[in-house]
């Protein structure tokens, strides 16, 4: 069985979606301020490497838990779910079944309370 890394093209695929994605959040008022300090470069990095693993793809994740990385952000229901309509819509922009796109999005739902300190 293929796993969603796979079956969305694997790297080039995550290459493109974190590009789009960062593009979106850092456009979108309600959540771009989390970004001010943040050295972009770096955060691609790591998110690029996070999806890869997440989605089932090679393991070269070496960041924070989940829990640790969004600690001291105190993130809020809203800012979560405008991450996961962000996520959504650069999927759906890249071509991405409908079915993909929801098994993407329940991969990120699953770390939902670590992201919110839950």
């Amino acid at each position: 069985m293929s796993t969603l890394y796979e079956k969305i093209g694997g790297e080039a695929a995550v290459e493109a979606a974190v590009d789009v994605f960062y593009r979106k959040v850092l456009s979108d008022d309600r959540i771009s301020h989390y970004f001010d300090t943040v050295d972009m470069d770096t955060q691609r990095a790591k998110q690029k490497a996070f999806l890869t693993y997440a989605f089932g793809g090679p393991a070269n994740y070496s960041g924070k838990a989940m829990r640790a990385a969004h600690a001291k952000m105190k993130l809020s229901e809203g800012d979560f779910n405008a991450v996961m309509e962000n996520l959504g819509g650069t999927l759906k922009e890249l071509g991405v079944p409908d079915e993909l796109i929801a098994e993407a999005a329940a991969i990120a739902s699953s770390v939902k309370n670590d992201v919110l300190n839950k």
